[in-house]
């Protein structure tokens, strides 16, 4: 779209930077990253030195519309999650246009993407039986971390964090309260940069119980407070593409497929729901806000336990 408009200080790119500079005194790194990303290289680059008054709901629909995964006919495809983000922080712009500098801008607070839910991938009670036979068999820091996520529902940043000083060996309980993330950093020479810094959310910041099976991995596998427990020879520490590389090799050899990591979260809080556990402990063990989340996205029923729950009808028809 062409950037040809007068100069104004109503600049959609002027406005944008300013709402930009304001907020990123704080936000995480991670969220300032991402936000320069969305408006340098999606926001500004399409909308540009238009005067934000200009810009109508018709425009910001056609802006959806070049990046539609529904769209066929454009090629700078995006999922909705993301353009749902994209969304996100253009109507911040707009109420900062509106509220600050009192602009008579376009109501844009309704316009989002459809997502459609699909069904997530769990593993099968057999297929985690195999996982966890290879991996306590060829025990390994990755293997180890692996573990954690199946067994614990740590998310992979979390995994690579943890230092043996969040372990309490004595109470069996891991402390959660960083993650490990791979950013894109502004004006840098490189184009990422590592970072540890805290976790998703506050209700991310959690202890977690150790299953007595992991307690023993973790005990054999112990070394000094101040070290990471995923790293290996001629690393500190493993991060987390890494750590999904290897988890790759590991699916091949057990010879499961269609699964990525976070698989592993899904299928934990799924066997958890299938042995009983309270929908608020493990709400909280996944560090979630709500338990409608854990419920709503993190829960998948297997017909099996469908079929063993409406066999308890059996008893009403004794009575």
């Amino acid at each position: 779209m062409s950037n040809n408009y007068s100069k104004s200080t109503h600049q959609f790119d002027r406005l944008a930077k300013e709402w930009f500079t304001i907020q990123k005194t704080h936000l995480k790194l991670s969220s300032v990253a991402k936000y320069s990303g969305i408006i340098n290289n999606s926001l500004i680059p399409y909308f540009g030195a238009r005067d934000i008054i200009s810009i109508t709901r018709n425009d910001i629909w056609e802006f959806v519309q070049q990046h539609n995964p529904r769209n066929d006919k454009v090629r700078d495809i995006l999922s909705p999650k993301t353009l749902n983000g994209m969304l996100s922080v253009l109507k911040c712009i707009f109420k900062y246009a509106e509220k600050e500098k009192s602009l008579a801008v376009a109501d844009v607070r309704d316009i989002s993407v459809k997502q459609s839910h699909h069904a997530l991938r769990v593993l099968s009670r057999r297929e985690q039986h195999d996982l966890t036979f290879y991996l306590v068999n060829n025990i390994t820091p990755c293997n180890l971390g692996i573990l954690l996520s199946l067994y614990t529902g740590l998310r992979i940043g979390e995994i690579c964090a943890l230092k043996w000083r969040d372990v309490s060996f004595p109470e069996h309980i891991i402390s959660v309260n960083k993650t490990m993330q791979r950013i894109q950093i502004e004006n840098g020479k490189k184009r990422t940069m590592l970072m540890i810094c805290s976790p998703k959310s506050e209700c991310s910041v959690r202890r977690i119980p150790v299953p007595d099976m992991m307690y023993k991995l973790l005990l054999a596998m112990r070394q000094g407070d101040d070290c990471f427990l995923l790293k290996e020879e001629g690393h500190n520490y493993i991060e987390p593409r890494c750590l999904e590389n290897r988890f790759k090799s590991v699916l091949s050899k057990c010879d499961i497929k269609n699964v990525h990591f976070h698989t592993l979260r899904h299928t934990f809080a799924t066997r958890c729901i299938e042995l009983g556990f309270d929908a608020k402990s493990l709400s909280e063990i996944l560090g979630h806000s709500s338990v409608s989340i854990t419920l709503n996205r993190y829960v998948h029923p297997s017909m099996e336990l469908k079929q063993n729950n409406m066999k308890k009808l059996d008893s009403l028809f004794a009575e």
